[in-house]
C-alpha cells in the first residue's frame, strides 16, 4: 500500500483535487445568489486546487439556516403582534405627521422587516462607555425577572468582569440570567469571559462555534454582531457599543448606545430570544420572560421599529431598508460609520440621491481601529466624491458609533456597520426611528463629529503616491471579507 501510494501519489492528489473542486464548484452555483460572489468562489476553488475548496468548506458556506425552528417563531411572531397591537400605528398617521414619503418606507419596513412600527417609545442616548455600562449596571442589579444578554465582545477586562459581577450577583440571588457571546467575540481576551460567567452561576452560551472536522472552531463569517441587554422584559439596551474597557476613560474610544423602554423591547427580547434559542435549544418561557411595559415609562418618540437582519431569511433587510430611505430623501442624508465599505448598488444610491439634490454627508474616523479597513475605505473614496457625495474624517478619538438621518426626520441606528459584513454577513439589530427631535439629536451628534474634521478632497487623494493608492486598492478586492 505504501509503495501504491509513493508511486501514484501525484494520481491520487489529482483526483481528490478534481472532487473536491468540482464539488465546492457545483454547491457554489447552485447556491450563492450573489454572481460576483459566486465567480469570486469559482475562481478560489479553481485556481488553488484542494485548498481553495477547504476554504470554501470553512468560510464560504451559510449554515445557518434555522428553519427548523421557523414555525414555532412565526408562531411566537403572531402572539407577539397581539400583545403590541394597542401600540399599533394606525392607517395614515406616519403621512400625516411626516409625508407620503416617509409613508412609502413605512410600508417597505412592514414589508422587509417583518416587525411592528410601534409608538410610545423612550429612547435616551448613552453617548460614553463609562455612561452606558454604568446605566446597565444599575439595571442590571434593580432586576427582579429574567436578564438576556447578546453581544458580539465581551471582554475579560475591567470593564467586563465589573459587568460580569453584576451578572452573577443577579444569578445568586434568584433572577433568570442568559448570556450568549459571539464564539468569535469571546475570544478577543484570553482566558475568555465565558468561563468567569459559568464559574458564577450563570447560563452562557458562544454563538455558532460549531464543529468542523472535528475541531470547536468558529466560522470567521456569520457572527452575531448585536448588542441587546433586556431586562425583566420593561427595559432594554441596544447600539454599537461592546463591553470593554477601550470605551471607558477621558481618551476612549466614543460609540453611542441607547436605553430603550416601551414596546419594542418586546421585540429586542425576541430576537435575542430566538437567537439563544438556535444556540442552545432553550425556549425562554415562564413569569422571567414576560414582557412588562410599564405605564410609568410612556414614551414620547412617535414611531420605533426595530430591525433584525442576518444570513437566515432577514437576509440583507438592513440595506433594503437603507436604500427605501436614500429613495425617499428629499433634503439630506447624514451618515456617520466607523466602516464604511458597502457594495457599488448602495453606493449607486447613494449617488442617485446626491445627483438629484440631496446633499450626502459620510462621516469616517481620522484613527481607525482596522488599518486595512482605513486603507480599503479609502480606495472607494474618488468614486465616492465623483457622484457628488462628501467625506469627512473626523479627528478625535475613534468613533465606533453607528448613526444615520435622512431628511432631519428619519434615523437608522444600531450595531450595522455600512460593511458587507454587516449587510450580508452578520447577525445585527438596528431602530429605525420616526421622530423630528430624535433625529435632531443625532444629527448634532455626527455634526459635533463633522465639526474639525478634514473634508477628503478629489485632488487630495490623487496627489498621494501611486504606491499608496495601489496597496488601498489592492485590499479593496478584500473588502467582502474585512
Amino acid at each position: 500500500m505504501i509503495d501504491l501510494l509513493q508511486t501514484y501519489w501525484p494520481h491520487i492528489l489529482a483526483v481528490v483535487s478534481t472532487l473536491l473542486g468540482t464539488v465546492a464548484a457545483v454547491h457554489v452555483a447552485m447556491t450563492k445568489r450573489d454572481v460576483r460572489s459566486a465567480i469570486a468562489w469559482v475562481g478560489v476553488i479553481i485556481l488553488s486546487p484542494i485548498v481553495g475548496a477547504v476554504i470554501y468548506g470553512l468560510v464560504g458556506i451559510n449554515r445557518v439556516r434555522r428553519a427548523n425552528f421557523m414555525a414555532r417563531r412565526n408562531l411566537r411572531r403572531s402572539r407577539l403582534r397581539q400583545a403590541l397591537a394597542p401600540y399599533a400605528i394606525e392607517p395614515g398617521e406616519v403621512e400625516a405627521r411626516f409625508g407620503p414619503r416617509l409613508e412609502q418606507l413605512r410600508r417597505l419596513g412592514d414589508k422587509v422587516a417583518g416587525r411592528a412600527l410601534t409608538s410610545g417609545n423612550r429612547l435616551e442616548p448613552l453617548l460614553t462607555g463609562d455612561a452606558a455600562y454604568a446605566a446597565m449596571q444599575q439595571a442590571i442589579d434593580q432586576a427582579e425577572h429574567g436578564i438576556l444578554m447578546e453581544t458580539y465582545i465581551f471582554d475579560r477586562d475591567s470593564a467586563g468582569i465589573a459587568m460580569a459581577d453584576r451578572l452573577i450577583a443577579a444569578a445568586a440571588r434568584g433572577v433568570e440570567v442568559r448570556v450568549l457571546v459571539d464564539a468569535v467575540g469571546a475570544r478577543y481576551s484570553t482566558p475568555s469571559i465565558l468561563s468567569y460567567l459559568q464559574d458564577g452561576g450563570v447560563r452562557v452560551a458562544a454563538f455558532n462555534g460549531r464543529v468542523i472536522t472535528g475541531l470547536r472552531m468558529p466560522y470567521a463569517n456569520l457572527r452575531t454582531h448585536r448588542k441587546i441587554l433586556v431586562v425583566d422584559g420593561a427595559l432594554a439596551f441596544m447600539g454599537g457599543m461592546n463591553v470593554r474597557e477601550g470605551f471607558c476613560g477621558p481618551d476612549a474610544s466614543r460609540d453611542t448606545h441607547f436605553r430603550v423602554t416601551g414596546p419594542v423591547v418586546a421585540d429586542l427580547f425576541a430576537v435575542a430570544a430566538e437567537d439563544w434559542t438556535f444556540e442552545t435549544g432553550e425556549v425562554l418561557k415562564g413569569d422571567a420572560w414576560q414582557i412588562r411595559l410599564s405605564a410609568g415609562e410612556a414614551g414620547t418618540v412617535p414611531f420605533v421599529r426595530a430591525v433584525a437582519s442576518g444570513p437566515d431569511i432577514n437576509l440583507e433587510v438592513n440595506q433594503r431598508v437603507l436604500m427605501g430611505a436614500f429613495s425617499v430623501a428629499e433634503r439630506s442624508i447624514r451618515i456617520m460609520s466607523p466602516y464604511f465599505l458597502p457594495d457599488n448598488v448602495f453606493l449607486s444610491a447613494l449617488a442617485t440621491a446626491a445627483r438629484r439634490g440631496v446633499q450626502v454627508e459620510i462621516i469616517v474616523p481620522s484613527r481607525n481601529n482596522l488599518a486595512i479597513v482605513s486603507r480599503a475605505m479609502t480606495a472607494q473614496f474618488e468614486a465616492i466624491l465623483k457622484n457628488d457625495c462628501r467625506i469627512f474624517r473626523a479627528n478625535g478619538p475613534f468613533d465606533h458609533s453607528k448613526l444615520l438621518v435622512v431628511d432631519g426626520r428619519w434615523t437608522y441606528v444600531g450595531s450595522s456597520n455600512l460593511d458587507s459584513r454587516s449587510l450580508r454577513l452578520n447577525f445585527e439589530i438596528d431602530l429605525e426611528v420616526y421622530d423630528n427631535d430624535f433625529a435632531g439629536f443625532i444629527e448634532r451628534r455626527i455634526a459635533q463629529s463633522r465639526h474639525g474634521a478634514e473634508e477628503v478632497t478629489l485632488d487630495a487623494l490623487r496627489a498621494r503616491p501611486f504606491a499608496i493608492r495601489l496597496l488601498e486598492r489592492v485590499l479593496w478586492l478584500g473588502s467582502p471579507y474585512l
